[in-house]
Formats: structure tokens, sequence, C-alpha cells
């Protein structure tokens, strides 16, 4: 985790070394370089939508000085616009508590449009829990050229999403997505490669709620997923669902011949897990991590404009969701990346 005050200390060092010692001044200046995106002064970060527990989290480790060190002591989030869905009563009734603890616990000023705050801020949190809306958020924030994290899900639809990637590379604005999943102990876990070796297949679970107004994955299965694609990378081609009331199966072949499968969980003892199938060895974990790795990578995102995820990988994420809900929709028949995504295609270029 990168300290600012480390900075300033190398500042100092290689001032000091001068001439006489220019190979150990050039190494330390080589790490100095690498830190110097890192502002002197925390970024000014705003949220966009108070309607998830995330905003309180994330602002506390952030605004709160006891946990906001090293790389958490470079952005402060200043400002919010409230936002809320009316027709999800799990968004709109958090709005009104988790704008009061952000306002009065940690100074953060309310705004009443997303334009007018973007002059104050440096970087964006698109944090609001309803998926439908983040297309129409994220345009003044792109037209801003502000650096933006949004948080799962990406967008409301596949169509969406890739309209959402397709405008930042455009407009040339970083932006990063990513569920706190990808970060736990769990999932890194069985992602090494020294432990596990190349892995030749996974299984990823995770609690699994529906929402009416979002394809069944997007609302909470987005995490276990996020977990599947960080073990097992891009590639895959085709998604196959297994669907009931109190559980969902998806199975996703790769290109290479692996497969992949994510399990759903709405009844019985929920958990976070991966179990990978590596050249060396058989590897599971469970449990969570919680947020603290997530937001330290967007951090490091504010300062130097490089997503940790790449667009391609996020966009392929959804369209596996959106193809299991097209599979659940067929009674379970195989269903391609290639044609959801072309779907989308099309739905972009009608309304284009």
């Amino acid at each position: 985790m990168t300290d600012p005050n480390r900075r300033q200390s190398l500042k100092s060092m290689v001032a000091g070394m001068g001439a006489t010692m220019h190979f150990a001044s050039s190494l330390y200046a080589e790490e100095l370089e690498a830190l110097t995106p890192l502002a002197d002064t925390p970024l000014r970060a705003g949220m966009i939508g108070l309607d998830t527990s995330h905003v309180v989290a994330f602002t506390g480790l952030l605004n709160d000085p006891a946990k906001a060190k090293g790389i958490l002591g470079t952005v402060k989030v200043t400002a919010a616009f409230p936002g809320g869905s009316k027709d999800i009563p799990s968004s709109i009734d958090r709005v009104p508590g988790y704008t009061e603890t952000l306002r009065d616990k940690f100074g953060v000023k309310m705004y009443d449009s997303i334009e007018a705050m973007l002059p104050d801020v440096d970087v964006v949190f698109l944090e609001s829990v309803d998926g439908r809306p983040h297309l129409e958020q994220i345009r003044p924030v792109i037209a801003a050229k502000k650096p933006v994290y949004v948080d799962k899900p990406v967008a409301g639809t596949l169509a969406d999403a890739v309209k959402i990637y397709e405008l930042a590379a455009a407009a040339g604005v970083p932006i990063f997505s990513s569920s706190s999943l990808r970060y736990s102990n769990s999932t890194m876990g069985a992602s090494d490669k020294a432990t596990v070796g190349d892995v030749l297949g996974a299984v990823a679970y995770s609690p699994c709620s529906l929402e009416e107004h979002h394809p069944d994955l997007f609302w909470y299965g987005v995490h276990g997923v996020e977990s599947l694609f960080t073990v097992m990378g891009t590639g895959c081609k085709s998604v196959t669902r297994t669907h009931s009331p109190d559980h969902d199966v998806v199975t996703g072949l790769w290109a290479d011949g692996r497969i992949g499968t994510f399990r759903g969980i709405r009844k019985g003892k929920a958990d976070y897990g991966v179990t990978a199938f590596g050249t060396k060895n058989i590897y599971h974990a469970a449990g969570y991590s919680g947020y603290q790795p997530l937001v330290e990578k967007i951090c490091q995102f504010f300062h130097d404009g490089k997503p940790p995820v790449p667009a391609n990988e996020t966009i392929e994420m959804f369209a596996f969701m959106e193809a299991a809900d097209e599979s659940k929709r067929r009674g379970g028949a195989p269903v391609t990346i290639a044609e959801v995504l072309e779907k989308a295609k099309e739905i972009n270029a009608k309304r284009s």
C-alpha cells in the first residue's frame, strides 16, 4: 500500500545523494516517479446515489482519520448527490439515513444535481444501487472528464453497460467497475498461480437475491460472477443456466475447453467462496474480506487513471449474466456470449 509520506522522504533522499551516488539515487528516483501521481492534498471525491451501504462504508474508510492511512488518505469524499429510485424500496428508503450520516458525521456537502456537484470534485463514485439510471447519471461525469468508479451493477442492461464503456472510451475518461469480492482473500487465493497452477476450471458461489427491474444476476449474483471471472479470466463462449426459486447454477464454456460455474444461493446457508481446479492443486476458500482492498484499488485508479479491471472483462461478465437470463427464458438451452453482445450492439445502434 502506497504511503504519500514515502514520497516526501524519497525527495529528500534523492536530492541529497547527488552525482556521487548516481546509481542508488536513480533507484530511489524510479520509486519516486512511480509515486508522483499521488497528490499532496487529497483528491476531492463526489458520490452519486446515497442508497447503498457502500457509501457509508467507503466514506468511513476515506474520511475517518483513524482509517484513512496510506493510499486511503489520498482521496476524501467531499460532495454527494443523494438520488434514489422510487420504485425500489431498498433504494429510496435508505437515502435519508445515509444522507444524514455523510453530511453530519463526515462533513459531506449535498448537491441538488450531478451537474452542480461536478465542478467541485476531482473524481466520482457512481454508487446508485439501481443500475438503470447509471447511463444517464454518468453522461455529465464523462462530459466533465472526471475519472469514475461505477459500483455494481454497471448498468441495468447489457446494452447500457456497453454504451457506458463506449462513451468513456470515446471521451478518454478513465472508468473502473468491480465488486469487492474480486479482492477478497478467497478469490485472490484461488487466483494464485504459485499455489493453484494454471486454472483448468472453477466454481464460485454467492448469495443471489433477485430484483424485478434487473436481469436476475445483475442485482446480487454479480458478486459471485466477479469472483468466477477473476479466477477464470476472459474467453467464455457460451452459457447454460439451471434455475429454481431457491437456486441458480450457471455454467460457462470457455473457448479453450475450460468450464466455469456460478452457483447462486437463495435458501439455506449463504456465503461467498471459490473452488479452483488447477494443474498443481484443487483450492477452496470461503468468506469475505470487507471493502478496504477494493477502496485501495479505487484510490490508486483515481490517481493513475489505470483501471485494475479492463473494460472487456467487465463487459464479458455482464454478457455472461445476460446470457444466463436468456438461457433461462429458453428453458436452459445454451446461449452464446456473441449473441447477447450482438443484440446489445443492435439496441445501441437504434438509439444512437
